[in-house]
């Protein structure tokens, strides 16, 4: 079931959110009945509590979340998620405790804690049900939140059932909902449309690579999102060990992203041109993978000496950023789970983003802390081009040394982005290690409603 605000009924509760250093304050100003009631519970106020209040004949009146401190919240996002995971089957309604931008973003975190995955097996629904402050816009959080979830419905099934012609029909599906134009290059027609790069690296798979290319909206500024697709990553030849391979079913995170980024702008009708390119590919092992040491011709004209192929994620948005860069749109984005160098150095929970353009850089730093969907810059630092420069080809795919290599990886995109004044470059993890409050283990949407907020700035909308 897709997260939703529940319909106000007469068995509505009314909820109160309490911060743990407000508690006494707010207990003082109760009944005795609910004083005695509240103290026998142990209800503090901490971070996570929650308690249904009975009236006099022993029926609910009522009922409290825990919003903790100031300092506990800081340590993680959606607080109130936390206490209403814990709050009995029914129907509740935020009576007071948030306001203003806190609420819209608890509420968002509330739909968020509905979200299950459950493609395999039965998934116990969420019990507590939100009815839609009048302050929020209700609609538009539940399309973040839907669209949330299509990503993470999209990183958590499995390549067997996610492999390029499924991540395709996906593109299809979200196309046909909202009137949007797609197309697809398949197998050896790739090679006739000069993209060399996709079609060498998926070559090897038994489901044939493909660009996916999905246009949607007549008029306003252009956008284009170019997601990563590897539905799935052995490593090619340079295999993987089973450590690094376990959860390469998350290596089309990129295309997830952009994917539930689209459905946001489109559902929200925002007034551009849309262009998603996805390129999908098996990085996989048979006789025909391409190998270390292999020169390739990219669709720039750039030739790239292969020194790992487990690098190959740039490899195939190489030849789709460079199909982005003919048209020079107002703004391209790329978004891929790229480099273990990036979870290095910022660990899993930020979003690292590459970006020239001091305008596009402070709105999406802004829009960051305000969509609660922290984002960290990394530079495009020039002085390492010489690194990403082998002798024999113009570019190399995996510089060896093992510095910096979010960096290189970023400047080897930049190589390719020529014409278009303002590009911008995530590199992800899509997903989360662990659970927390609206954020369950598994695939994860990860700088898409940073983004979202910082369109209209960016793009004049």
């Amino acid at each position: 079931m897709l997260p939703s605000f529940a319909a106000e009924t007469k068995a509505t509760l009314p909820l109160f959110v309490i911060e743990e250093d407000r508690f006494e304050k707010w207990q003082s100003g109760q009944s005795d009945l609910t004083q005695n009631w509240v103290e026998a519970n142990g209800f503090k106020g901490k971070l996570g509590q929650s308690l249904v209040i009975p009236d006099k004949t022993g029926k609910p009146a009522g009922a409290l979340a825990g919003y903790g401190t100031q300092a506990s919240r800081a340590r993680g996002r959606y607080a109130l998620a936390a206490a209403a995971t814990n709050l009995p089957e029914g129907q509740y309604r935020i009576e007071d405790g948030l306001t203003g931008a806190a609420l819209e973003t608890e509420c968002l975190g509330w739909l968020l804690e509905q979200y299950r995955f459950d493609r395999y097996k039965d998934q116990s629904a969420m019990k507590a049900r939100l009815v839609a402050p009048k302050d929020v816009d209700a609609s538009r959080l539940e399309i973040l939140a839907q669209s949330e979830c299509l990503t993470r419905d999209l990183i958590n099934t499995p390549a067997c059932d996610m492999g390029p012609p499924d991540l395709e029909q996906a593109a299809r599906a979200l196309a046909k909902s909202f009137k949007a134009r797609i197309s697809v290059i398949t197998g050896d027609e790739l090679l006739t449309h000069n993209f060399p790069m996709i079609h060498t690296v998926g070559r090897a798979a038994d489901r044939a690579p493909r660009l996916i290319d999905m246009r949607w909206g007549k008029s306003g500024p252009t956008l284009t999102l170019v997601g990563k697709g590897v539905c799935f990553d052995t490593g090619g030849l340079n295999l993987k060990p089973g450590a690094s391979m376990g959860l390469m079913k998350k290596d089309m995170g990129g295309a997830a992203n952009v994917l539930g980024l689209a459905r946001m702008i489109m559902a929200l009708g925002l007034p551009l041109q849309l262009r998603v390119l996805i390129p999908s590919v098996e990085n996989s092992v048979s006789g025909n993978a391409f190998r270390p040491q292999d020169i390739l011709m990219s669709r720039k004209g750039l030739s790239v000496e292969i020194n790992n192929t487990d690098a190959e994620g740039r490899l195939v948005l190489a030849d789709a950023l460079a199909l982005a860069d003919e048209e020079t749109p107002d703004l391209i984005v790329s978004m891929a789970t790229l480099t273990g160098a990036a979870r290095v150095a910022v660990g899993p929970d930020l979003a690292p983003y590459f970006c020239d353009d001091p305008a596009v850089v402070s709105s999406l730093d802004q829009a960051g802390a305000t969509a609660s969907d922290p984002l960290w810059r990394l530079p495009f630092h020039t002085p390492y081009e010489s690194m990403i420069e082998p002798g024999i080809a113009d570019l190399d795919n995996a510089p060896k040394g093992g510095f910096a290599g979010s960096i290189t990886a970023a400047l080897f995109l930049r190589r390719f982005v020529t014409n278009t004044s303002r590009y911008v470059h995530f590199d992800i993890y899509g997903w989360h290690p662990s659970a927390a409050p609206g954020r369950p283990k598994g695939g994860a949407m990860q700088g898409a409603r940073a983004l979202l907020e910082a369109l209209p700035k960016v793009l004049d909308l």
